[in-house]
């Protein structure tokens, strides 16, 4: 840490002045000349993170339980001096470190671009002007505003304002917020709570006081519950290759087989058969989904969430800006004291702030007339705050002083005391107002004796974005049900609902919610929409609805927001969200409208059913080979493949697995969930099918046309890549024939055919590692393969069909029982 910087950050008796001078700054900030020299002196303003070096990344991929077998089988090959062995196996090790290498580095490069795009952004002066620079260009010295919901970007010292309250739990463990005021340090990674202050920034990245603990960013490394299913099935795949092996060593033993020959090939048959992409197949059609959605202009900040966001059958919706334009106008003012409605839009535009961007200051402030603005100065303004929901600002004038305040209609009628009979009159209005669409805010003022007045009610209206009943028909056609979550009066949230056909069932939050009331789970699922919403209502609706089985989405934007957004399956930061939304959740947009999610679902429906696709058929593929060589090696004491050949065959199998990340898809049209009883199934049964073709295509070389046993060897070797490839299709085109699905992906089609063709002419000429066939023997292997895949297709929609029927039937049933015992009870 530098001198000044240093220095800046001990006691807080000293003055603003002498804060700036010992930080050589001003109150104009620095210049971008000045700023440019700093980076340059202190660094960005970024947390160094750990980089692997590429060469120690690249033979980390030899070093693990996989590698160890391919390299012990590697050593035994050299032990009995059986040198072709040796360096194809090596070249298996090699390959598949490559293909992890390669693929991770690419899924890398994906995640860091998406990062970039979360990066935080700081309101700096510079050259004397307001403007938004990306945190990490921050420097000793640079003059910030930190507001309500912002991250704080470095470490910093108070130098204007009233009050802060920052929540430092993530690094101080601290449960309550702490209250800052002038001349205090704030930390970077804290987050504001309340309040707004002006502030220099006294240190920035790794001097920062937490520097080597806390992030911007924090980073989420849970598991989805569809990737617990998947690495249960190759837990299962793992055992089931493990006992298998065990079976063919006690034969080996019994029939007193070589041993060194023996383990090598149950070493080489163990990696062919256990899933070793399945991390790759993973990242990779994560980080392509994550890449296609950030095109779309959505920035996944958790990839997992993708798999859970297919699920998704609740989406909890905010209506300002998401359901609506954000594009307030002003109408016909409502007056409710002895001044004009032009004087009542000055109040109003006093107790605004121009520079904070705000959607509701903005509306006032362009209605307002300068000319009753002229000679007024403001000070002390309060910002808008959630909790109470209203600004505030002191005004002067001619020597008088006063002080505005604008907000929720409500919390500016609890400031005044004004009776019953003045209170029904503006809450007539205001109900009026709402029936026909208008959001409201009142104002108020004080009198000469420091009471306040309510002067009248501004009418805002915000109406639908174009595209959002269109969007909302599409996600029910998805079979997600869209409810809206909205702070506004119930009126307006009806009178939103009928123009977007949600439904008219809404309901206040302060009904359901009230105190003392107990709520019962099913009443909150039969609700259209929720108005009057507090943030502590939006993390109890999630709850609700999670308890009763649903997979929810929750949007926001505000910093209340976060314990939401983290509850929820799915938390999706609006655009234009705070800081502490957008660190809370797993998709942030940045395009306005519900378009970006119902596109997010399409897309994470996509990577499910790849997913599903990969799961089945590499589950099929074990078990086909694994059962079909332990069955000959049993039945017939014979090898039907070399160990050559099923190195062979997992090296061929490598490309057309990375290719199902890029493939075409059905997009399923209600949410889908894991059904581990499905996809065992349907590829057990594949798996089975294509053993017993298998020993058909062995029956045929043996008996039929009398081939020795090393062309039929090669004859196996031929189909179970012709055959193994061709189940790719299979399992890709779920319960429809093949030929109703889209066509595979060029990347899938064009590698898995180059596969099966370099196969058929390793096959056709044997290149000095397996027994030549000739073309003749190899056509017939194709038409063999070709036959059984039409059939396997046949069978694979048959069983679909019956599971089907069985989950309907099972169904019915569960649902007889629980009307009986309802009418029962009843």
């Amino acid at each position: 840490m530098s001198k000044e910087t240093a220095e800046a950050d001990n006691g807080d008796d000293r003055s603003v002045e002498d804060i700036l001078k010992q930080l050589d700054t001003s109150v104009d900030g620095l210049s971008a000349a000045e700023a440019k020299a700093r980076v340059a002196r202190y660094g960005s303003n970024a947390i160094k993170e750990q980089h692997i070096s590429p060469v120690v990344k690249f033979l980390s991929y030899f070093w693990g339980p996989i590698p160890w077998m391919i390299e012990v089988a590697a050593l035994l090959s050299a032990v009995v001096k059986d040198w072709p062995d040796l360096a194809i196996i090596m070249l298996l090790l090699l390959v598949n470190a490559c293909i992890g290498f390669v693929q991770e580095y690419k899924a890398d490069n994906a995640i860091a671009l998406l990062k970039k795009k979360l990066a935080l952004n700081a309101r700096v002066r510079r050259d004397g002007k307001w403007q938004d620079i990306p945190a990490r260009e921050l420097v000793p010295g640079d003059l910030i505003r930190v507001r309500l919901g912002d991250i704080i970007p470095a470490d910093i010292k108070l130098i204007d304002g009233k009050y802060l309250e920052v929540d430092q739990s993530a690094l101080t463990g601290e449960s309550l917020p702490a209250e800052k005021k002038t001349g205090e340090d704030a930390y970077s990674g804290s987050i504001v709570r309340r309040g707004e202050m002006d502030a220099v920034v006294t240190a920035t990245g790794m001097n920062t006081f937490f520097g080597k603990t806390a992030r911007l960013v924090q980073e989420t490394h849970t598991v989805s519950h569809y990737q617990q299913a998947v690495l249960r099935i190759g837990h299962f795949l793992i055992m089931l290759t493990l006992a298998l092996v065990a079976i063919i060593i006690g034969v080996a033993l019994f029939r007193n087989t070589p041993m060194l020959e023996t383990l090598q090939f149950c070493l080489i048959l163990t990696v062919a058969a256990i899933p070793v992409a399945m991390p790759a197949v993973l990242s990779v059609t994560m980080a392509v989904g994550a890449v296609r959605l950030a095109r779309r202009q959505a920035i996944v900040s958790r990839l997992v969430a993708i798999e859970e966001m297919a699920g998704m059958d609740v989406l909890c919706s905010d209506k300002t800006g998401t359901l609506t334009q954000n594009r307030l106008s002003l109408g016909e003012p409502v007056v409710f004291a002895d001044i004009t409605a032009s004087e009542l839009i000055g109040y109003a535009a006093l107790a605004s702030r121009e520079e904070d961007g705000d959607a509701i200051d903005k509306a006032v402030i362009e209605k307002s007339d300068d000319d009753v603005l002229s000679g007024c100065v403001t000070e002390n303004f309060i910002p808008f705050d959630p909790i109470i929901k209203r600004t505030e600002t002191t005004v002067l004038k001619e020597g008088g002083k006063y002080k505005v305040s604008k907000g929720a209609p409500q919390a500016i009628l609890a400031l005044c005391n004004e009776d019953d009979v003045f209170q029904r009159k503006v809450e007539s209005a205001v109900e009026e107002l709402a029936g026909k669409g208008y959001r409201t805010i009142g104002v108020a003022k004080t009198d000469e004796d420091g009471s306040w007045r309510f002067l009248g009610v501004l009418p805002l209206s915000d109406p639908p974005r174009e595209d959002s009943a269109t969007t909302i028909a599409e996600a029910r056609k998805q079979g997600v049900s869209v409810r809206m979550v909205t702070g506004d009066h119930l009126a307006i949230a009806k009178e939103v609902a009928r123009q977007l056909h949600l439904g008219q069932n809404i309901a206040s939050a302060a009904d359901i919610f009230g105190k003392g009331k107990h709520v019962l789970d099913e009443q909150i699922e039969k609700v259209d929409g929720f108005s009057q919403v507090f943030p502590e209502h939006k993390y109890r609706i999630v709850e609700s609805l999670q308890r009763l089985n649903h997979i929810v989405g929750m949007t926001g934007d505000g910093v209340n927001d976060a314990p939401a957004l983290k509850k929820a399956d799915i938390g999706i930061a609006v655009s234009g969200a705070t800081d502490a939304a957008r660190s809370a959740a797993d998709l942030v947009l940045t395009a306005p409208g519900l378009s970006v999610i119902t596109e997010a679902i399409r897309e994470s429906r996509r990577i499910f059913e790849r997913m599903t696709s990969y799961s089945i058929y590499r589950i099929a593929e074990t078990v086909r080979i694994l059962l079909f060589m332990t069955l000959a090696i049993l039945v017939f004491d014979f090898y039907p493949v070399t160990a050559i050949m099923i190195i062979l065959l997992a090296l061929l199998n490598d490309g057309p697995i990375m290719m199902i990340a890029y493939d075409n898809t059905l997009l399923a049209e209600k949410p889908v969930r894991w059904d581990m009883h499905k996809v065992l199934t349907i590829s057990t049964m594949l798996g089975v099918l294509g053993v017993v073709a298998s020993f058909g295509m062995f029956w045929i070389g043996e008996d039929w046309l009398h081939l020795s046993r090393e062309t039929i060897q090669t004859l196996m070797f031929l189909k179970l890549t012709v055959a193994g490839h061709m189940t790719i299709y299979l399992a890709r085109t779920g319960d429809q024939p093949f030929w109703r699905r889209p066509f595979p992906a060029g990347k899938l089609f064009w590698t898995s055919e180059a596969t099966k063709v370099i196969a058929t002419l390793m096959a056709v000429y044997g290149l000095s590692i397996m027994q030549p066939i000739g073309w003749k023997l190899a056509g017939i292997v194709w038409a063999y393969a070709l036959a059984w895949f039409v059939f396997n297709d046949f069978v694979k929609v048959q069983t679909y069909r019956l599971i089907s029927h069985a989950a309907k039937h099972e169904s019915r049933h569960i649902s007889r029982i629980y009307q009986s015992l309802h009418n029962h009870y009843r």
